[in-house]
């Protein structure tokens, strides 16, 4: 059986053979064998995408936990864990951490594998067989797509889990008491209602020399001073007590009850006691005591995302009864007049005696006594009032809070994994444009992608918490700003478009900011064509007389006119046809061997033939320019400074006209000119 496969892709040089396809004869139900073709393009790529993202996220992932473990650093040092406890904080740490540093190891390892294709020129060699970019990213995407799906189902399912467990292992190690550790010459007051002084300790011996300690368990007025001339301190079995044994030493415990004052110091009773030796029990709990988990099932990091949308259904049904009842109240107490009578207002009105009484009139009339209390009563209303508002307002701005609080974290667990697929595209296009692998320069510019990313999504999620902006536009801002940056990278590398040339960019602000760039004309190893001497005096008249002729009539150093260079632009014709002689006339005389005419070519400007007529080249840019009144006054002004100088690139053209004049018709240069073509002929 003869088999025809079609060849696809691109191919190598029969020295480095690269088989792109493989066939796998694998037989049908009907009995016929069919053949199923692997593209070893994909393995290859996918290949060379796994051994860096594999690197990359656990670099990624350590500085993460690293950042995360210096946060926590005061609850770590000094608190005697076990180191089952520590690997259970780095492990939940991990588990926590691992949605955070997979965005930025996608984005590292698709530019660190794309830039060694490029470095390596194999990109090139897939574009030059036909292959497209978007065709070579296929196989990785489809991988990082897998991990944004795995990376929103590992936050929906172990990562609530692993929050919740690392919150509670942190509280607790809050809760946990320091291990003592005294320092020498200094006071130690990390054991409750006790402080210690040692002068000298021995770490081998764990023996303490001239100790001071003072007990304030039963209060200051009955404080306990003990001095000892050394003594050695153990923690019990139970790890519940500090044992103190000391030697050689005395206590002293001051008996002053409630019935003496503090003008009666001289009188005080005292006990003291002298002992050689002496246990003190000290209460001091070092064992660490882990909370119930269950007390932080309210955190919204803690819950899925059914979980976080049923608490929030609750607590939102719970806010509006709070609020239709405080609406009722407010309607009761703050918005309805007081009622004097409750007689027929229409029979009241009509035999009313209508009598003007000014509010001046009724104060002076009223004891002053009876206006001092108005007055507080009417203060003590409005401070009741609003401690009520305050206490109110708490209360709806806590449960407005928690539910903005849920929904954020509802909206990270996509915005997550999202990021991944669009971190790939910033990535993989920034890989094949710079070309550069390694760790060096795509380093750089993933940390540097990623702090601007992580500067926009942590500023929406403040907002978005605090209420200032809305939650699905202060958690999706992020990803708003980098789609397009995905989107416009992708399209530049697959078209091969130049996007980091600096030196367009040099050139563009340049000409933008008016910068004067100078030549840079230097002698030729090899010449082959000499200047044509004979005819060069009179062109280069015919150029000194153009520019003559154009500063008598152009009168630059007036300032331009506002309407023809915004609303009726005209090319510059004459100034178009001076430089292209110019430019002509200074490649011909570049292939002088004359030192002096190739200076003398460096002293001619560089012209930019229509800066001066208008700022662009698109009318309708010029029109809308010219009616934005101060952006249109800059570019003025930047169109007289463009005249001005041309006025003085003109004349400078016309002084090295003459002098190039006066060096060709040199009777001297022209014979050895002459006389250097002969010998090469």
């Amino acid at each position: 059986m003869t088999v025809l496969t079609e060849k696809r892709g691109f191919s190598l040089p029969r020295r480095q053979p690269l088989r792109i396809f493989a066939r796998k004869i694998i037989p049908s139900d009907d009995g016929r064998m069919k053949i199923r073709i692997i593209k070893r393009l994909d393995l290859y790529i996918l290949q060379n995408f796994a051994l860096v993202f594999a690197g990359s996220f656990f670099i990624c992932l350590f500085v993460f936990m690293m950042q995360f473990t210096w946060r926590y650093v005061n609850e770590l040092i000094g608190k005697g864990l076990s180191l089952e406890i520590l690997a259970k904080f780095f492990g939940y740490m991990a588990v926590t951490l691992i949605p955070q540093s997979l965005p930025l190891a996608v984005l590292l390892a698709s530019l660190i594998a794309f830039g060694n294709m490029g470095e390596r020129l194999e990109l090139l060699a897939m574009k030059a067989a036909g292959v497209p970019l978007v065709r070579i990213m296929r196989p990785i995407l489809v991988v990082v797509v897998a991990f944004g799906v795995g990376s929103f189902f590992f936050q929906n399912t172990a990562s609530p889990k692993a929050q919740r467990l690392l919150r509670t292992l942190i509280i607790s190690m809050k809760q946990t008491s320091p291990a003592v550790e005294i320092p020498e010459g200094v006071f130690y007051n990390g054991v409750p209602d006790v402080n210690l002084y040692v002068q000298r300790k021995n770490a081998e011996t764990g023996m303490l020399y001239q100790l001071i300690i003072y007990k304030t368990d039963q209060g200051f007025d009955k404080a306990q001073i003990v001095l000892a001339d050394s003594g050695k301190m153990e923690v019990t079995a139970d790890r519940m007590h500090l044992k103190l044994k000391l030697w050689s030493g005395e206590q002293f415990e001051n008996l002053q009850g409630q019935s003496f004052t503090g003008l009666q110091t001289a009188s005080v009773p005292y006990d003291r006691e002298t002992f050689n030796y002496k246990e003190l029990l000290i209460a001091f709990d070092s064992n660490f005591n882990l909370m119930d988990a269950n007390a932080l099932n309210g955190l919204a990091s803690a819950k899925d995302m059914h979980e976080i949308v049923a608490d929030i259904d609750s607590v939102e049904q719970e806010m509006d009864s709070v609020g239709r009842s405080y609406y009722a109240a407010a309607q009761t107490d703050y918005f309805t007049a007081p009622r004097y009578f409750d007689a027929d207002s229409t029979e009241v009105m009509q035999r009313a005696v209508r009598s003007t009484v000014s509010f001046d009139t009724i104060v002076a009339q009223t004891p002053p006594e009876r206006l001092v209390m108005a007055r507080r009563s009417a203060m003590a209303s409005v401070q009741s009032f609003r401690s009520e508002l305050e206490w109110k307002s708490l209360v709806t701005g806590e449960g407005d809070r928690y539910v903005r609080t849920h929904w954020i974290e509802w909206h990270q667990k996509m915005t997550l994994s999202l990021a991944c697929v669009m971190f790939f595209f910033v990535g993989a296009p920034l890989g094949a444009i710079i070309r550069k692998g390694g760790l060096g320069m795509p380093t750089v510019i993933s940390v540097v992608i990623f702090i601007f990313y992580y500067i926009f999504n942590t500023s929406g999620m403040k907002l978005a918490r605090d209420g200032s902006w809305n939650i699905w536009y202060g958690m999706w801002i992020s990803t708003m700003i980098l789609s397009p940056i995905g989107a416009f990278l992708t399209y530049k590398a697959n078209k091969d478009s130049v996007v980091f040339n600096f030196e367009l960019y040099v050139s563009f602000f340049r000409q933008l900011l008016g910068l004067r760039s100078h030549r840079h004309v230097f002698r030729k190893e090899v010449i082959i064509d000499d200047p044509d001497y004979a005819t060069m005096p009179r062109r280069l008249g015919q150029l000194r007389q153009a520019c003559t002729d154009y500063l008598a009539k152009a009168q630059l150093l007036m300032a331009p006119n506002y309407v023809r260079i915004f609303f009726r632009y005209v090319p510059d014709r004459d100034v178009q046809a001076i430089d292209e002689e110019m430019e002509t006339l200074v490649e011909e005389l570049s292939n002088s061997r004359n030192p002096r005419v190739l200076a003398e070519l460096n002293h001619l400007p560089i012209l930019y033939a229509n800066a001066h007529t208008s700022p662009f080249h698109n009318k309708a840019w010029n029109v809308t320019a010219g009616l934005l009144l101060p952006v249109g006054l800059v570019l003025w002004l930047r169109m007289w400074h463009f005249r001005l100088r041309l006025g003085r690139d003109l004349k400078q053209i016309v002084k090295s006209s003459d002098n190039l004049i006066h060096i060709i018709s040199d009777s001297e240069l022209t014979d050895k000119e002459k006389q250097q073509n002969d010998g090469n002929l």
